[in-house]
């Protein structure tokens, strides 16, 4: 009776070891960024920070190679706004004459592509997305810079 007592508990702490082992509750924050690719939390606060890579304007940031881009969705009251920072090298120059799309993929599934234009005063790319559905939009930037291509995946809920 005592080693059917004795076999129970250990095969009970076995399991309770087991599936503590497999839950994802002690979860890791990092702080550290990828020198390759990193992105924020889109659900930071939009503020100015300034990170190891250079100035943030408070949206989803990927570097990729010597490019750093970055995006920012703002709600207006007839769709969103998108804008797109373009920049490269370590001092994350401005890039103005780059051929910049976004395909836009919205909570239906349906699909839009728009041509973003260079806003010479903000230094970023621009366009307006007239939808007003809430949920989430997957963006893929598909960016030209001189032939090269440099693309970029973002999204954002509204």
């Amino acid at each position: 009776m005592i080693s059917l007592k004795s076999s129970l508990i250990v095969i009970g702490s076995v399991g309770l070891l087991f599936f503590g082992a497999c839950s994802n509750s002690n979860q890791v924050a990092t702080t550290e960024k990828s020198p390759a690719i990193s992105t924020s939390n889109p659900a930071s606060p939009a503020g100015k920070t300034s990170s190891q890579h250079g100035e943030s304007k408070g949206g989803q940031v990927v570097e990729t190679g010597a490019y750093h881009l970055e995006f920012v969705a703002e709600k207006e009251a007839n769709g969103t706004h998108m804008d797109f920072y373009l920049q490269k090298g370590d001092n994350h120059e401005a890039i103005s004459n780059a051929k910049v799309k976004a395909q836009v993929q919205t909570p239906d599934g349906s699909q839009k592509t728009l041509n973003l234009t260079y806003d010479q005063e903000g230094k970023h790319y621009t366009v307006l997305l007239p939808e007003k559905s809430s949920g989430q939009y997957q963006v893929k930037m598909l960016v030209d810079v001189d032939g090269k291509k440099v693309d970029g995946r973002f999204s954002f809920n509204k």
